[in-house]
């Protein structure tokens, strides 16, 4: 039902400085009940391709919620280091919306190992759900915000530190889906804890991104597949104002604003419609990667191996 649920809870990692401080975004991607959305899906619904141009203008001159701290749209001028989401956290961040059994359980798990910051509409309601199910309000924080959907790792910002571990930052790129109150979500997050937000929203530091779509190993190097070449040259379908840029200028913009000096990109599946690399593998540390597997063959199941065969050879 689940397919990758990023919450983990290891006495190794809570052993760390409590000086580090990263945010772990969730993913919340529910393959078998995926037809069964109340919301909109992880992919484009009915009609939101032709939208994208409009929202996508939108978004050129940066952030136009002014009740939010001002983001910065140019790189941090001192070295970065994108966190592995396998890092200690101190806060992991949910938008409450569709699922509510399941967010239930993510939440009484997460509150015994860290704050859990939840974005929602009616905060009362939300502590209403959890305390009627068993669930202390210990830990437990509440931004009520608009939102569009429940998909905060795809649209969530990135725990990146300065000089290693000094600083904390958040790095939020363009959603790739036209839903501008998702889009403006880690607007309200940096605010509420007041950590600086760089955006890649303002050419010519403009890059559209997903968090499905992005893999780190905290030690400069990222995962993707090639849908970040296709979203960034500038030739979408349905708009003209993608963002337009090279190969070698996209990992320059990685390189800047999240200290990655190896950027991997792999072929997409042909039977999935999103493209997404956390649909079929999972980092789990420095050494080991989950993957996927199909009957030898079927479906997607022969390119992600040939993916994994090109991982291993480079």
């Amino acid at each position: 039902m689940v397919s990758f649920l990023r919450l983990y809870s290891s006495a190794k990692l809570f052993k760390m400085k409590k000086l580090l401080f990263s945010i772990l975004l969730l993913n919340l991607c529910f393959n078998a009940i995926s037809q069964d959305l109340r919301g909109l899906p992880r992919g484009f619904a009915e009609g939101e391709e032709q939208k994208m141009d409009a929202y996508l203008k939108s978004r050129l001159n940066g952030s136009t919620n002014k009740s939010y701290k001002t983001p910065t749209y140019t790189p941090p001028s001192s070295p970065v280091r994108t966190a592995a989401q396998w890092e200690e956290v101190q806060a992991l961040v949910i938008t409450w919306t569709d699922y509510p059994s399941i967010q239930r359980e993510i939440v009484r798990a997460a509150r015994k190992e860290c704050n859990v910051i939840i974005h929602c509409s009616d905060s009362n309601a939300v502590k209403t759900d959890l305390t009627s199910n068993g669930v202390p309000l210990t830990n437990v924080k509440y931004i009520e915000v608009p939102f569009n959907t429940i998909w905060i790792r795809d649209y969530g910002a990135n725990t990146v530190y300065t000089n290693d571990v000094d600083s904390l930052l958040l790095v939020d790129w363009i959603y790739n889906r036209p839903r501008p109150d998702d889009d403006d979500i880690p607007l309200a997050y940096s605010s509420f804890l007041n950590i600086p937000l760089y955006r890649t929203m303002v050419a010519p530091n403009n890059l559209m991104n997903t968090g499905g779509n992005w893999m780190i190993d905290g030690i400069e190097t990222a995962f993707a597949s090639k849908l970040i070449l296709d979203e960034n040259d500038g030739s979408g379908t349905y708009s003209l104002a993608y963002p337009t840029h090279t190969e070698p200028e996209i990992n320059s913009l990685v390189h800047d604003f999240h200290g990655i000096n190896r950027y991997i990109k792999m072929e997409t599946l042909p039977y999935d419609g999103i493209h997404h690399i956390d649909m079929h593998m999972k980092l789990l540390d420095e050494k080991n990667i989950l993957i996927g597997k199909f009957p030898t063959g079927v479906s997607d199941g022969p390119q992600i191996e040939a993916n994994i065969a090109y991982i291993l050879s480079t």
